[in-house]
């Protein structure tokens, strides 16, 4: 009874973990929709008095005009004082946010408008037995070992560091970009890490048989 219990409930957490902040984003999305929607409210009504699209109308203005928007505070920012106006927001209000710096981090990491501080993508076995964990490696050094950072989902900038032994550490050949996605959505979207290890292992296997063989 116990373990159904705790299975449920890790499972309801975990259904939470990855709707609960797609459920935020879309809500503050839709929040900022609805609030162009009534500031141009008086341009719809005109456009629309000449269309037959009626509601469609306004919606496509909303979306072409928040585009616009984005577009515009873009451009801004990629003046000198753009980027000064921004750095002295930033630093004097929005950064002293609780939970900003996070979410700037995780959004820039999703959209991959941020350059990763990671070489490459590996799966390790932090324990030393067949737990693997997703990481990347962050330094390698003379006697073969890794150094790893292995960060913590839904949020990638919070995690761990490891020094592990080469034998721990199983590289494999999928983007960081990708990988910190899955990362952010706890797991989702992993199966092509799974797949590249498993590929990885059962060339291993072949090449212990030949050996044997030989």
């Amino acid at each position: 009874m116990n373990k159904l219990r705790e299975f449920i409930k890790s499972t309801l957490v975990g259904g939470l973990l990855v709707l609960l902040p797609m459920a935020i984003f879309v809500y503050v999305l839709m929040w900022v929709f609805s609030m162009i929607v009534r500031a141009i409210d008086p341009l719809t009504k005109v456009v629309m008095k000449a269309s037959t699209l009626q509601g469609v109308v306004a919606d496509i203005v909303a979306i072409g005009l928040l585009i616009w928007v984005c577009f515009l505070v873009g451009m801004f920012v990629r003046t000198r004082l753009g980027k000064w106006s921004y750095a002295v927001l930033e630093s004097r209000l929005l950064r002293k946010t609780p939970g900003y710096s996070m979410i700037k981090e995780t959004v820039s990491q999703f959209l991959g408008n941020k350059q990763s501080p990671f070489s490459s993508v590996a799966l390790a076995r932090i324990f030393g037995n067949d737990t693997l964990a997703s990481v990347f490696i962050t330094d390698t050094h003379e006697d073969g070992s890794y150094t790893v950072f292995m960060p913590t989902g839904p949020n990638p900038t919070s995690g761990n560091n490891y020094h592990l032994q080469a034998e721990n550490v199983i590289p494999i050949d999928v983007s960081v970009e990708d990988t910190m996605r899955s990362i952010i959505s706890c797991g989702a979207g992993s199966s092509t890490l799974i797949a590249k290890f498993n590929e990885i292992q059962q060339a291993s296997a072949q090449a212990d048989k030949a050996k044997k063989k030989q």
